[in-house]
């Protein structure tokens, strides 16, 4: 008997069953085997979810709060002083009402980076969805981390354990001009032995890279990262906007991942990422969508169509980035960073599946189902999701969904009166 049988739906324009067993894909077919459970997926399509890439999932609690700033600007003054005021039980919220937006568009799994990772592990257990949740490195002016941090690090390493199998540790170091140079090779050296990855901004402005430049015997931030060991198979690093051709061959030539931050690095003035030379260059490129202080949501649908158009604007032809090439940097493409045998549905592979809704206005014309969800999808299209054969949402209720609006909406007017 199988876990979850998935009944009538379309999957790559064919009518098909889909069987799960212990999270996993089973068949695929007309499959008359019972089951623990049956949904009927009748006119509802079946695809490869979304792997967000890049969050600091926890922002939802800041969404439209200081707008229209500088990067150094935003953070410095306004972004990090008002963090500084969240409690553990405050990220917990904010980080699970993140989830609820996830799941909404399609994504069952994202890779963060934000204060008291401990709270976030909490929040993404109950969800039921993937994670890579950051061991946090910030320095103070000594260029040692400080103790706090220590401590929530240490708090997550011991709430963590083998029984997470949705849930992996990173090491995120911020970026080069926040964390010295003695703790970035000493994550480096842990990673030798730890198995960890890691996760840190790179090169996403313009005075990064100057200033990376002008301290560090003139490496770009991708040189220095070299330099000191950090950038390997293992590595995420977020936005890259400015890379020179020596960075693209050396993340291609170290295995590394970039995590492509299109509405973020438009907001926030920081250039536009060339997603087509990072593509010649072999380099491995997925789909994040930063922060909801910084995007302001957590669609990875509304992160396609800017992708997609940035990429033919710096590319500046109609034929770059290509709707099935901006696709996989959403889906599939994350999987390998995330640990998953998933991005395909086939028998065997993690049983990772959203059902689109192709009774939506927007499909009625069905030419082609992925250029609909690229330039022109939204998250109401996504019916159901599910993560490791465990429905996250089914037919568009998610449980516990009301609480936690309500919850982060006590934070939210906890800290305007701050």
């Amino acid at each position: 008997m199988y876990d979850l049988l998935i009944k009538n739906c379309q999957l790559d324009g064919v009518a098909a069953d889909i069987a799960i067993e212990n999270g996993k894909i089973s068949a695929i077919g007309k499959i008359t085997s019972d089951a623990a459970e049956t949904f009927d997926a009748s006119n509802l399509a079946a695809l490869p979810p979304f792997y967000n890439t890049h969050t600091h999932a926890a922002m939802t609690l800041l969404r439209s709060y200081a707008e229209d700033m500088e990067l150094f600007d935003w953070l410095s003054n306004h972004i990090w002083p008002i963090e500084a005021k969240l409690t553990e039980e405050d990220i917990y919220i904010g980080t699970r009402m993140a989830t609820i937006e996830m799941i909404r568009s399609g994504t069952v799994y994202f890779n963060d980076s934000y204060w008291m990772p401990q709270a976030a592990l909490r929040a993404v257990r109950e969800s039921g969805m993937r994670a890579t949740l950051g061991l946090l490195y910030l320095c103070n002016p000594s260029g040692e981390v400080p103790e706090a941090a220590q401590r929530a690090n240490e708090a997550l390493k011991a709430a963590h354990n083998a029984g997470d199998t949705l849930i992996n540790i990173s090491h995120t170091p911020h970026a080069v001009y926040t964390v010295s140079e003695k703790v970035l090779r000493d994550i480096a050296k842990q990673m030798e032995n730890d198995g960890l990855s890691v996760h840190i901004h790179v090169s996403e402005t313009a005075k990064e890279v100057a200033d990376c430049r002008k301290e560090h015997n003139n490496m770009t931030p991708v040189e220095y990262l070299d330099s000191v060991g950090l950038i390997n198979d293992r590595a995420m690093l977020a936005h890259c906007v400015h890379l020179t051709d020596r960075d693209r061959e050396i993340i291609a030539a170290r295995g590394a991942y970039i995590a492509h931050n299109p509405v973020s690095n438009l907001k926030l003035c920081s250039g536009v990422f060339d997603f087509e030379r990072a593509k010649a260059a072999g380099c491995r490129v997925t789909l994040g969508t930063d922060g909801t202080s910084s995007n302001n949501a957590l669609s990875m649908i509304g992160e396609m169509k800017f992708a997609a158009l940035s990429a033919k604007l710096t590319g500046n032809s109609p034929k770059a980035g290509k709707v099935g090439d901006i696709f996989n940097i959403a889906s599939a493409a994350g999987c390998g960073f995330a640990k998953v045998d998933g991005g395909k549905i086939a028998v065997g592979k993690a049983a990772d599946i959203m059902f689109i809704d192709l009774k939506h206005p927007v499909l009625c014309a069905g030419y082609d189902l992925i250029s609909d969800l690229v330039y022109a999808g939204e998250p109401a299209m996504v019916d159901s999701l599910i993560c490791n054969g465990k429905f996250l949402m089914k037919n568009h209720f998610i449980p516990g969904e009301k609480e936690i609006i309500e919850a982060a909406a006590e934070v939210c007017k906890k800290l305007k009166n701050i």
